[in-house]
């Protein structure tokens, strides 16, 4: 069969090392959003300082500085959505002319293998970065809601469905926040993907660099410490 053909083609590390990085993805991602309270990722401090922000809005007057800065949330996920679908094209491109890139994968591993095994391993960076494209774009969408939402809460603080109001802005932004984020790591997973080009090796060793800087950024970070700071 012609599965199996193309199959025999990668070696068994080659599955190991796409497995990793999958692994990898999923298991930073879930650490991320539900880390412990004990020690919280960046995202998760975070979202109280969105709820603590919406809380805030309430007796703002005027609020225009709220309206900004989700219009510039906005701006961020359509500039990365747009980037996305940039970067897909591209790769889409590679893929249609795997011929040329296999000279120039060969020159760089000193292996030949049929354009097949190319195209392969620039699906799954297609894979991440589709992914990303469609993070991006609910997270642009969420962030709309969130300012429909905004606009929607009571100018006065004693008004019986301000906090109700605000709390929905919050879970809203949250929410966008969270698909944003989402859309990231699997742009910093699709860079690291397209060390499968020079082996499994490279692969996995991007896998756990890749792992590395979002613990890091998430965990360990001195941003991470002035959130904190009381």
């Amino acid at each position: 069969m012609i599965w199996l053909d193309r199959v025999a083609l990668f070696h068994p590390l080659d599955f190991a090392a796409v497995g990793i990085i999958f692994v990898l993805w999923a298991f930073v991602g879930w650490r991320v959003e539900h880390s412990a309270a004990s020690k919280p990722s960046v995202s998760k401090i975070m979202a109280e300082y969105r709820r603590e922000w919406m809380r805030q809005m309430i007796t703002r007057e005027p609020r225009i500085f709220d309206a900004q800065t989700v219009a510039a949330l906005r701006q961020g996920t359509s500039f990365f959505a747009s980037t996305s679908v940039i970067a897909i094209g591209g790769t889409l491109a590679l893929i249609g002319n795997a011929e040329q890139l296999a000279g120039v994968a060969e020159d760089l591993t000193f292996e030949m293998h049929p354009a097949i095994v190319w195209e392969i391993k620039l699906f799954v960076v297609a894979v991440f970065l589709t992914n990303a494209f469609l993070k991006f774009a609910w997270s642009n969408r969420l962030f709309g809601y969130c300012s429909v939402v905004m606009a929607a809460v009571p100018n006065d603080p004693n008004h019986q469905d301000s906090v109700k109001m605000a709390s929905k802005a919050a879970e809203l932004n949250i929410t966008a926040a969270r698909s944003f984020n989402r859309g990231l790591r699997s742009l910093y997973f699709a860079l690291a993907s397209v060390a499968w080009l020079a082996g499994a090796v490279p692969l996995i060793i991007g896998a756990f660099i890749t792992l590395f800087v979002i613990w890091r950024r998430e965990f360990a970070s001195q941003s991470r410490e002035i959130l904190l700071e009381k």
